[in-house]
């Protein structure tokens, strides 16, 4: 266990949708503006005062090892999803009375303001969501319902429901980013969680990210949303990679975020 406020990154995944840059390295280590996704974000959370950072590896990572972060490995990398690498750091997690739980997906970017309302939300579980995502998705798709999640908030900003497939834009009142914090009194909760469903499986953990988030509000766990207004990339596809390093170039990429 870790003392102070510690971040998660989840990057043991094959990055099969970003080949073939990614046959040869892990995916966050694809770069955009001449530095990886990964090496940003751990700047931008140390800017933010967040030392403590593990990276959970997979797929070629002894790459992220080499550039002297702390790692945790994932062996089985290409049979689970992302909740079973984000509890195999569960050691790594902060001690009870100490600080935060940051968990960040290893494909996106994101401003330091955003992990600064991060930081500032003090519900048991912090969620990141933008309101405008739908600007992004423009961009990135010609459809942007065909990638999006469903998302749902009451009129305190709880989420109430999370990763449906939408039926129309009606269903999506933000989408979620893939960075959120959990409250230290809530660490162990969710390690007690974790090890409840994986006593019920017969071989790896398999639920994903946005069904886990589900089964704890229907739980009745209290997942805040912070909501945004852009200010972060999600990184999924070379589409998106070539789209992006153009606007870098050109300068629009400023209309998302700030690199």
């Amino acid at each position: 266990m870790s003392t102070g406020t510690t971040a998660i990154h989840l990057a043991a995944g094959e990055g099969t949708r970003l080949r073939p840059l990614t046959n040869d390295r892990p995916k966050p280590l694809v770069e955009l503006g001449g530095t990886s996704l990964l090496e940003r974000n751990v700047e931008t959370l140390e800017r933010a005062g967040v030392e403590n950072q593990i990276v959970v590896t997979g797929h070629e990572g002894d790459q992220i090892r080499d550039l002297g972060l702390e790692t945790v490995h994932n062996g089985v990398y290409d049979e689970t999803e992302m909740v079973y690498s984000l509890f195999r750091a569960a050691d790594e997690f902060p001690e009870e009375g100490a600080g935060d739980l940051i968990i960040s997906y290893g494909d996106i970017v994101y401003e330091r303001a955003i992990v600064e309302e991060l930081l500032a939300c003090d519900a048991p579980m912090c969620i990141v969501v933008d309101r405008e995502w739908r600007a992004l998705w423009n961009a990135r798709f010609d459809d942007p319902l065909e990638d999006a999640e469903t998302l749902s908030l009451d009129g305190e900003g709880r989420i109430r429901s999370i990763g449906d497939t939408p039926s129309g834009y009606d269903d999506i009142d933000a989408q979620y980013t893939g960075l959120l914090k959990v409250r230290n009194d809530h660490v162990e909760p969710l390690i007690d969680v974790y090890r409840d469903l994986d006593d019920q499986q017969d071989g790896y953990v398999s639920v994903d990210t946005t069904a886990f988030l589900q089964g704890l509000i229907d739980d009745d766990w209290h997942l805040q949303a912070v909501p945004v207004d852009g200010g972060w990339l999600e990184v999924d596809t070379l589409s998106d990679l070539e789209h992006y390093r153009q606007r870098y170039e050109d300068g629009s990429l400023d209309e998302f975020i700030s690199l």
